[in-house]
């Protein structure tokens, strides 16, 4: 069987390992089992072990039952809000091509 081992840069799991330990502190904070979680979550305990834990090979919509089954689920749409970059590159009205070119 082939392994999925995911490649990720060093900050990025820097992130991921802080953003699985917020989730676990949320947890934590309203007294609420790994188990119970993972229960009303649908999802495995071992499976809400390794989100709070960072590991990258976990499916993003776990991530969304969990937030959700803590009241969280909203803080998902503060992703990108203040995309600075990109309204700059909007503003200075640079063209960005739609597909990479071929090799």
């Amino acid at each position: 069987m082939k392994s999925n081992k995911f490649q990720i840069l060093p900050t990025t799991a820097k992130i991921l390992a802080e953003f699985g330990e917020n989730i676990k502190l949320a947890r934590l904070r309203r007294k609420l089992s790994a188990a119970q979680v993972a229960e009303r979550a649908n999802i495995s305990r071992p499976t809400l072990l390794s989100i709070e834990k960072g590991v990258p090979g976990v499916a993003f919509g776990s991530y969304a039952q969990v937030l959700f089954v803590l009241n969280l689920e909203k803080d998902l749409l503060k992703v990108a809000v203040d995309d600075t970059l990109g309204r700059k590159l909007q503003d200075a009205e640079l063209t960005v091509k739609e597909r990479a070119p071929k090799k």
